[in-house]
């Protein structure tokens, strides 16, 4: 797999999304992790196991942290012992109200795993721009996925895997586009909309600071290479 089938990957998962029409539904999982999760053991061979959402068995893995066992979206084993673990992010509504949680949860799940001794990687995909709700289900305005949102992934950047084990092994950052309707004005319609309209997901053309080695800007072959080398250097 390579940029251009992980955004047809995406783009189902966004289907799944409009079809089921709730960001809660696992459905919208499946034909993401399953794609990311069939690359990944394509290869690594016949001695490594994946087990995720939507490939296989159909099933995620869980993965024992120094803390608390974590059920992983894709779990990698090597003779039947867990030996990496990807976690994988698709935001699509409503990211300030969550921004940090995510950023917290993310940093949490990976000190936990990566303190007992097991490489973890994260994907973190997002809408360049994406409807806020309210309660009543309104759009209440457009967000965007701006530099100010990107600063503490930029710092992140700049962390030693070695020194500090809430940082991922590997992290990547997927900013995607879809074309722009502000006149759409509750969830409805955006659920109608996108699902009857014809487009191509596209990468975002925004630029964002640069980042630094353990962070990796919308290249997912290149992320997916940098998974592949750790899992073998083992």
């Amino acid at each position: 797999m390579n940029n251009n089938t992980f955004l047809e990957a995406i783009s189902d998962s966004f289907k799944c999304f409009l079809d089921s029409g709730t960001s809660r539904s696992t459905k919208k999982l499946k034909p993401l992790h399953g794609a990311i999760a069939k690359d990944i053991a394509e290869r690594l061979g016949n001695n490594y196991e994946v087990l995720s959402q939507g490939w296989g068995e159909d099933r995620e893995a869980t993965i024992g942290g120094r803390y608390v066992d974590k059920k992983v979206d894709i779990t990698i084993q090597h003779k039947g012992k867990n030996v990496g673990g990807i976690a994988v992010k698709f935001v699509m509504q409503n990211y300030s109200q969550n921004s940090n949680n995510y950023f917290e949860n993310m940093l949490g799940e990976t000190a936990n795993i990566r303190s007992n001794m097991i490489p973890y990687f994260q994907i973190f995909i997002i809408l360049d721009r994406l409807p806020y709700y309210d309660k009543s289900k309104n759009i209440k305005r457009w967000e965007e996925f701006t530099d100010h949102n990107a600063e503490k992934y930029t710092v992140l950047s700049q962390d030693s895997i070695e020194t500090f084990l809430h940082t991922p092994n590997k992290t990547l950052i997927y900013v995607i586009h879809i074309p722009d309707n502000d006149n759409l004005k509750t969830s409805d319609e955006y659920m109608d909309y996108y699902r009857d309209l014809e487009f191509s997901m596209q990468l975002s053309t925004h630029r964002y600071d640069c980042f630094g080695e353990s962070v990796i800007l919308n290249d997912y072959d290149e992320f997916i290479k940098k998974v592949y080398h750790t899992i073998m250097s083992l």
